[in-house]
């Protein structure tokens, strides 16, 4: 209360704080969809093209961008005998599946985890996947503050040049930002998966700022059905071994009813086939909330999938973790007996790096910093002087006092864990403080995972 508006006699309560300010920790685990969609209105009806729009589950993605276009290149085969039956029945695609899959994605994305993320919507499912949309929808995620992670599903439809500039992209906008990640899907499953790192690793486009993405092999087979449009699929029924009839799948839903459902039963062995990007980021999303940023997002197991593309072994892992030429490591997804498919790797790109070899490091990382960043703007034009750094050490040091009793930081005890220098002599001169600048220094000691469990046997002889 302003003592000079006091006027009437009474009793008067003044609040003084002597509490140092806070740091409020920004979220982890935003991720930015970016694909295309088959719809992109607001509640309104206003368009949300190349407009980053925040939701919080599949049904609200449903409510703007619309679902997924039913497949229409499927055909089936039909055996029947007049004694057993329908003999067999089995359906393919006649082209390949439709590329826009980010409503697929999305599905797993939550199934895995995810929480609230944003949709870039770059054009509608009945254009075909360029770069250049894919680009633009990079590009108006700049200009805002809260996601941290990209992720682009359908970059695998783009050819492997443009997919991996495109991931380039990302991941330079990470490092200019520096409070954002990058999840890489390799883009081409050969035949080996040591043909796949080496096609990988030769893509000239990725060139740079690899602690700020991680890559992941190989492509997910989900428990997800294909969507498909009756009227366009093509059915052959063959009975006793003569051809009865070909027509659309729907003409014969009257007439030949063993036949129709048994098309339709070999249409759901159809899965559909993901990248693992979009389980990734909910995995990254799950851990961050069960047990916080700086828990590696591995030997997780991977939901609603089935099998993968291609199976890792120890060998060929050895090789994707480890790159002497290049440093791009790859986190592998494997499938262990009794154990299921799991997540089994946690570096980023840059591989050879000491200090950004882990996911969890690096993202621990951004996490301080932009949450102190955030914190510390506060005193943007105080003075600068020795109460104002005192407020801003204080206000550092019970945040990372608080992180380190979580066991974000490594250390018996707190000044082992961090330290946080600002002050005249320390980290500024006399001439900072008449240019106006403030210097704060902050050390840490994140956690970093056990990636190599080493256990030594040896014989101990008998003692008499």
């Amino acid at each position: 209360m302003n003592e000079s508006a006091i006027a009437t006699p009474g009793v008067y309560v003044n609040e003084i704080s002597v509490l140092p300010p806070s740091v409020a920790q920004v979220a982890t685990a935003i991720p930015a969809f970016i694909g295309y969609t088959q719809d992109a209105k607001d509640a309104d009806g206003n368009p949300l093209k190349l407009k980053p729009t925040k939701i919080y589950n599949l049904k609200e993605y449903e409510q703007y961008f619309g679902t997924v276009d039913l497949e229409t290149k499927i055909e089936v085969a039909v055996i029947l005998s007049s004694t057993t039956g329908v003999s067999s029945a089995i359906a393919k695609f006649t082209a390949d599946p439709n590329q826009h899959n980010l409503y697929y994605s999305m599905r797993l994305y939550f199934d895995n985890g995810g929480g609230p993320c944003y949709i870039v919507s770059v054009e509608k499912t009945t254009t075909a996947v360029a770069f250049g949309d894919l680009e633009k929808g990079v590009k108006a995620v700049e200009a805002f503050d809260e996601p941290t992670l990209f992720v682009v599903p359908e970059g695998k439809y783009l050819s492997p040049s443009d997919h991996y500039k495109l991931m380039q992209e990302a991941m330079d906008q990470c490092f200019n930002l520096g409070d954002r990640f990058t999840i890489l899907d390799v883009h081409e499953q050969l035949a080996t998966t040591d043909l796949s790192m080496t096609a990988f690793r030769a893509a000239p486009e990725l060139a740079g700022h690899f602690n700020y993405g991680a890559a992941y092999y190989p492509d997910l087979k989900t428990l997800y059905e294909y969507d498909y449009d009756e009227t366009k699929v093509d059915l052959k029924i063959t009975k006793d071994g003569a051809p009865v009839a070909t027509a659309k799948l729907d003409t014969f839903k009257a007439t030949e009813g063993a036949a129709y459902n048994a098309a339709k039963d070999a249409i759901r062995k159809l899965k559909v086939v993901l990248p693992p990007s979009p389980a990734i980021a909910g995995i990254y999303a799950s851990v961050d909330a069960d047990r916080g940023v700086w828990k590696a997002p591995a030997n997780v197991g991977v939901r609603s999938i089935y099998d993968l593309v291609d199976n890792v072994t120890d060998a060929e892992q050895a090789t994707m973790n480890i790159d002497t030429t290049a440093g791009k490591s790859v986190n592998a997804i494997r499938a262990f007996n009794g154990k299921g498919i799991l997540v089994w790797g946690a570096r980023t790109l840059d591989g050879n790096s000491a200090e950004w070899k882990y996911i969890p490091v690096r993202r621990f990382f951004i996490m301080v910093e932009e949450s102190a960043k955030k914190a510390t703007a506060q005193f943007v034009f105080e003075p600068n002087d020795a109460n104002t750094w005192t407020k801003i050490r204080a206000m550092i040091e019970n945040y990372l006092t608080l992180l380190w009793r979580e066991g974000a930081l490594a250390g018996a005890k707190p000044e082992h864990a961090f330290f946080v220098k600002c002050g005249l002599g320390q980290t500024m001169t006399a001439q900072d403080i008449l240019d106006g600048k403030l210097i704060v220094e902050i050390g840490m000691a994140a956690v970093r995972p056990a990636e190599f469990i080493i256990l030594r046997f040896m014989h101990k002889l008998q003692e008499s």
